[in-house]
């Protein structure tokens, strides 16, 4: 295989694999080209350029350009970050906090976490919460003396435990 540089012609040796966006892209460079890149001199190329591409972790140089981003809990800078990729402390996500946002947006669909959950236990909520609806109809029901809803409403509670009873024997 080739490297992938425009005017080398010598043959690939060093492959780099990045997937973005479900898109798997392909580096191949030879020992001279990523010798030039930086790829095989581990001080100088990050793991964190490994992981976000080439140029993604420079959001994180223009940033720390300003001020020499520093962890005042555990000294750990910039450059610390891209040479090994992590960080050094709990507050280091706070000094880089701005610069990791945007890194953390570009690797994942957003920057909160909103869980999942197992098909069975989201099967069971379901049925949790409309058995709550139907408790808070029914007392409503009673509240205002409509004994023929609470009537109703009482029924299909009784079944919703009828079922519940019988799915949880099987």
């Amino acid at each position: 295989m080739k490297c992938c540089e425009p005017d080398c012609e010598s043959e690939a040796t060093v492959h780099l694999t990045e997937i973005v966006d479900g898109q798997m892209k392909k580096v191949d460079l030879c020992e001279k080209c990523a010798e030039e890149k930086g790829v095989t001199d581990s001080e100088s190329f990050g793991l964190a350029d490994m992981l976000l591409g080439l140029g993604a972790s420079k959001e994180l140089d223009v940033a720390a350009s300003g001020g020499n981003m520093i962890c005042d809990t555990c000294g750990f800078s910039h450059s610390d970050f891209k040479k090994s990729g992590r960080l050094g402390c709990p507050d280091c996500y706070t000094t880089f906090a701005e610069p990791l946002e945007s890194m953390i947006k570009q690797m994942h669909k957003g920057t909160e976490h909103v869980g999942k959950f197992p098909k069975a236990l989201r099967q069971a909520r379901v049925v949790t919460i409309q058995r709550e609806k139907l408790q808070e109809r029914l007392a409503t029901a009673i509240k205002e003396e409509n004994y023929e809803t609470a009537a109703q409403l009482r029924d299909e509670l009784k079944e919703m435990e009828k079922e519940s009873v019988g799915d949880s024997a099987k």
